[in-house]
């Protein structure tokens, strides 16, 4: 392990004023940050501003995720000297995607600091690997330059996926267009950019070594080797753009790399003569979104590299217009005009229940139909109010769509389909009855998704709407957990009591080499703890001073899970039975973890599930499409509720539901016996299985070669040689699937 002595050089003129000329110049400050709303707060920390932009470096303060500080924490639009906020949780160099990052220490120095420039440089270590950064910012540029160099000092070859990244707190990202599906770069590929944007500022990563694009277009990444000795560089660019424009940054992009351009222009107005909101231009290549330029006072201008492309305007709520087929040419200029966008209609749908015609909640989303390409042009996706219950309004450009509506995510309810047609300038009313398989809360058993963000860090969803997303799910009791904040938690309590629906509180524990929900915790709590630095012992004992009644342990087996991380002798503090629950995540591979769970049961362990979409966007994630149903014959709170997952009391699911009848799951009974258990799925039945000691199926009761089945009775018989524990799993005809915790066995 590699030695850094710890250490900050403050150069002369750190602290430059911001006023009167030294607005058009660059300056360097050092202590909490110019930027509002940043997380660079410490007196160490060092903030780079010049005309155009503001960034961050948390040199003390706590980066995310347990990043070593030192870290890019804070970005801005400056908009006439005036620093308009911070909008990323995160924009720097990564070592090896999202692992564990052992470090010890770092050394920052100020190389330039004139009016004309600054530059800074950061070296820190990833255990034997030394990791030093430039970061450098010229007057009137809009742009950042980094450069990344990686030197093994250690004694073995090192295969690692490294790169910079742009994690957005705020708005969407654009992924690099043309990438294949497993997001490699290809000959195919039209970019080497990923864009974080809203409507009022953009931000792009230009990172030419790319060859493979991660977690919704966040991460940059570069597949490499490190031999003992050798070195890799990466170099890439942070661009800021003060709207929601690209036309910057695909000039910008042209010019890096040498590509000839020719100019588009023209107007963009709807059929009443009026510049609609965000009139923009969409500019697609090889059937790929490739750009957008908005039409300011109805005007737009881009320059784009030259080849073939289709051309369009549109605006918020208003029908596209007819694409045109383009060929840009060196240096050429070409009009062309979009004046008759067609003005939009209006929605409202009422959404029932098919027997009662009580209001339900619902998850509404556009199936077929005029789509937004611009989040900030409508969403397709959007949700029944909090009151009045089960109505929804939105404004959508005419025509034919498909509707998709969702009460209860597939659980309870099957989803429902709607055609409508909606004209210019007229309100469309709809009423929509679904019918009810069955009620898991009338059986005392109840459904939260217990692991869900809302705005902190790279989580979009404004608390409401998360609020609003779990109800839609037909969640019994909200839920949430941000990276190492618990800010949200007055308003999620009051939306929740709003309409009468426990809340839990929760805080994700984010260090990198793993992360914890602990729940409920007291809602006045405070975290008492530094996830960047501290063992896992000292963690625990935080999480248990906030009032957790259980710790559950996130996504034990990916990049930045406990186990990964224990196995690779990487957890600080090495190891603990604190754990109670492990988490089976929709957005990981399930199979290590249950197998895991699978060998604990093994040894008699009361180590159970608990389940969680990790949902940090509810428009485009369903939550609750996972979710841990627990059976709480008391008072529901979300006391009883942990304390019911706590006992084994539960089970996870994706859509089959489980009534076991006799025990219960944590439960103990003899071999020998039968156990009558009602499954419902209302995707139809495929396969039930009781699995024993060692993962082994005992028994299966398949429905594959039967007329569509939703609810349905089996009898298992718990083999006389079964020993310590049976669980069930269930598989619906959609692939959907239902795990259980286990029954435990007497010892004979």
């Amino acid at each position: 392990m590699i030695e850094i002595v710890k250490r900050v050089i403050v150069s002369v003129g750190l602290a430059l004023m911001m006023s009167g000329i030294a607005n058009a110049e660059v300056s360097i400050t050092q202590g909490k940050t110019l930027i509002p709303d940043g997380e660079a707060n410490h007196v160490k920390d060092i903030t780079v501003k010049n005309e155009k932009l503001a960034f961050a470096l948390a040199i003390e303060s706590a980066a995310p995720w347990g990043v070593p500080r030192g870290a890019l924490v804070d970005l801005s639009v400056v908009t006439n000297g005036r620093i308009e906020g911070d909008k990323i949780a995160f924009a720097d160099f990564i070592p090896n995607s999202w692992s564990a990052w052992p470090n010890d220490g770092k050394v920052v120095e100020i190389i330039e600091n004139t009016p004309q420039r600054a530059t800074i440089k950061i070296r820190r270590n990833f255990a034997a690997v030394d990791i030093t950064t430039w970061y450098s910012l010229a007057a009137g540029d809009d742009q950042i330059t980094l450069k990344t160099v990686m030197r093994n000092n250690g004694e073995n070859t090192l295969s690692l996926t490294s790169g910079f990244t742009l994690w957005a707190d705020a708005g969407q990202m654009f992924e690099v267009p043309g990438l294949n599906e497993e997001k490699f770069r290809h000959s195919k590929t039209l970019s080497d950019r990923i864009v974080g944007y809203d409507r009022d500022w953009a931000f792009a990563l230009h990172a030419p070594y790319f060859d493979r694009n991660t977690y919704g277009g966040r991460d940059m990444y570069k597949a490499h080797t490190l031999k003992p000795g050798a070195q890799q560089t990466f170099e890439a660019a942070l661009q800021v753009v003060p709207d929601g424009d690209l036309a910057p940054v695909v000039k910008a992009e042209a010019a890096r790399r040498g590509e000839a351009t020719g100019a588009l222009h023209g107007r963009v107005t709807a059929q009443n003569g009026n510049v609609p909101d965000n009139a923009m231009v969409i500019v697609r290549r090889q059937n790929h979104l490739y750009a957008w330029t908005l039409a300011t006072n109805g005007n737009y201008q881009i320059d784009l590299p030259v080849g073939e492309y289709e051309v369009f305007g549109t605006a918020s709520g208003h029908a596209d217009s007819p694409v045109q087929k383009v060929t840009v040419t060196a240096d050429s200029d070409q009009s062309y005009h979009f004046t008759d966008l067609a003005l939009p209609g209006e929605l409202v749908l009422k959404v029932e229940d098919a027997d009662t015609a009580a209001p339900l909640d619902a998850r509404i989303s556009i199936a077929e139909g005029q789509e937004p390409l611009v989040a900030y042009l409508g969403r397709q996706t959007f949700f029944t109010e909090l009151t009045p219950v089960g109505q929804a309004k939105v404004a959508l450009a005419p025509g034919q769509y498909t509707i998709n509506i969702d009460a209860g995510a597939g659980f309870e309810r099957p989803m429902q389909h709607l055609e409508v047609t909606l004209t210019s300038g007229r309100v469309s009313e709809y009423t929509v009855k679904i019918p009810s398989l069955t009620d898991t809360a009338e059986h005392q058993w109840y459904g939260a998704d217990l692991h869900h963000h809302g705005n902190v860090l790279e989580a979009t969803t404004p608390p409401e709407t998360v609020v609003r997303s779990q109800l839609a799910a037909g969640l019994d009791l909200t839920f949430i957990s941000e990276h190492d904040s618990i800010v949200n938690f007055a308003e999620f309590a009051a939306l929740s009591a709003q309409r009468k629906v426990p809340f839990i509180p929760s805080i994700e524990v984010s260090p990198s080499w793993g992360h914890m929900n602990p729940f409920p915790i007291d809602l006045d709590a405070t975290f008492n703890a530094d996830s960047g630095t501290d063992d896992i012992h000292t963690l625990v004992k935080a999480m248990e001073d906030m009032g957790a009644v259980v710790i559950p342990m996130n996504h034990p087996y990916n990049d930045f899970g406990y186990y990964t991380n224990l196995a690779k002798n990487e957890v600080t503090g090495g190891a603990t039975d604190a754990f109670r629950l492990l988490e089976i995540n929709i957005a990981t591979n399930n199979a290590p973890t249950l197998a895991q769970l699978h060998r604990l049961w093994d040894g008699r362990k009361p180590v159970y599930m608990t389940a969680g979409t990790d949902t940090h966007d509810a428009w485009s994630q369903r939550s609750g499409a996972i979710r841990m149903l627990a059976h709480v014959s008391e008072s529901l709170t979300p006391q009883s509720y942990a304390q019911a997952l706590k006992a084994g009391h539960s089970y996870a699911s994706t859509g089959p539901l489980i009534y076991p009848h006799r025990v219960n799951f944590g439960d103990t009974t003899h071999a020998g016996q039968t156990w009558p258990v009602d499954v419902v799925a209302v995707n139809g039945l495929k396969e039930v299985r009781l699995i024993g000691q060692g993962g082994k199926v005992l028994h299966t009761v398949s429905f594959d070669n039967q007329p569509l089945s939703q609810h349905q009775r089996v009898i298992l018989p718990i083999p006389a040689e079964a020993q310590d524990w049976v669980s069930i799993e269930v598989d619906d005809q959609a692939g959907k699937k239902a795990w259980s915790n286990p029954l435990w066995l007497t010892v004979n």
